[in-house]
């Protein structure tokens, strides 16, 4: 399938399927009077991409991160580096929403008694 119906019936941005092709993360040159065709092997790639990025990978975590994953076993420990630090960014970031909700209650709260008096 070409770039364009990849994105319209995948609903992944062309953006993402630039970058895919622009990372050389196809393997095989698999291009059809210039086009590049996806197949599935593509598709499962471009799925852990849309993965990645969802869960805050910038673009060039997510080529590193794939360019180590088409090594398969000799990165795992890299991968799971990888995976582990952005965890742990994402519990800071989490730890830190908790206290401005904290303090935004405590303020609320505040307001809400001396209403009451």
């Amino acid at each position: 399938m070409t770039i364009d119906e990849a994105s319209e019936r995948y609903h992944i941005p062309l953006e993402i399927l630039h970058e895919y092709e622009r990372w050389g993360l196809c393997g095989a040159v698999k291009k059809v009077m210039g086009s590049w065709q996806y197949d599935d092997t593509d598709l499962e790639r471009l799925s852990m991409i849309m993965t990645l990025r969802d869960i805050g990978f910038e673009n060039t975590e997510i080529e590193t991160y794939m360019k180590l994953l088409l090594e398969q076993e000799c990165s795992e420990n890299q991968r799971l580096k990888m995976l582990e630090l952005k965890r742990r960014s994402l519990l800071d970031e989490i730890h830190f929403h908790e206290k401005q909700l904290s303090n935004l209650d405590y303020l609320r709260h505040n307001i809400r008694k001396n209403q009451e008096t």
